[in-house]
């Protein structure tokens, strides 16, 4: 968010004292989005709150634009339309934007009904395993994968609940297979983790 010219970073809301902060809700953001609002300003919104997403470093881009590419390519002829860094309206009060999406044709990434997302996470490894984890789960999203850059390792989150997901697996080595995705697999050791120059 900016404030005359200037980001305006997150605090700590216990320094407020007795002052509330005031939570937006998904509605509302949809329409300040309209209105214009943001434009400049590389935000998401999350529990009610605006918050700044953090600049992509290469490794982050590569790996995500990689993903894309792939489930692109190979879902082309199927019925399923893949997005990339495209706000997802998930809950009342949240709308992320996801680094990957694939949802069905005709859907819509601002409904609900994704059937994966997929957010590469290097400085914002905590905020995907805590915040976007229940966020996600609560959405009802079958399957969401984390890519951990700097560990080079794939948490495969499924079995979603109201507060989280049941299931979590951490991947090394393998093959990924997208539980609602037929025909789609990644080799973990074909993931661009380093530049191939």
């Amino acid at each position: 968010m900016k404030w005359r010219g200037k980001v305006v970073s997150m605090f700590d809301p216990s320094e407020l004292g007795s002052e509330r902060i005031r939570r937006v809700s998904r509605a509302e953001y949809e329409r300040r989005l309209e209105q214009g609002w943001f434009v400049n300003d590389r935000i998401e919104l999350l529990r009610g709150v605006l918050v700044e997403m953090s600049p992509q470093h290469e490794p982050h881009a590569r790996i995500a634009a990689w993903f894309a590419q792939h489930l692109s390519k190979v879902l082309a002829f199927e019925r399923w339309d893949v997005r990339a860094h495209s706000p997802f309206a998930a809950t009342a009060d949240s709308m992320p934007e996801p680094d990957v999406s694939v949802a069905p044709r005709g859907r819509g990434h601002h409904q609900r009904g994704a059937l994966l997302l997929i957010e590469v996470s290097d400085s914002s490894l905590r905020k995907d395993r805590v915040i976007k984890h229940e966020i996600y789960a609560e959405a009802g999203v079958p399957e969401y994968w984390i890519v951990d850059v700097k560990r080079k390792a794939v948490e495969v989150l499924t079995q979603p609940t109201a507060t989280g997901y049941r299931h979590v697996e951490r991947l090394t080595t393998g093959v990924l297979r997208p539980i609602k995705l037929r025909n789609v697999s990644f080799r973990i050791i074909d993931i661009p983790w380093r530049s191939r120059r």
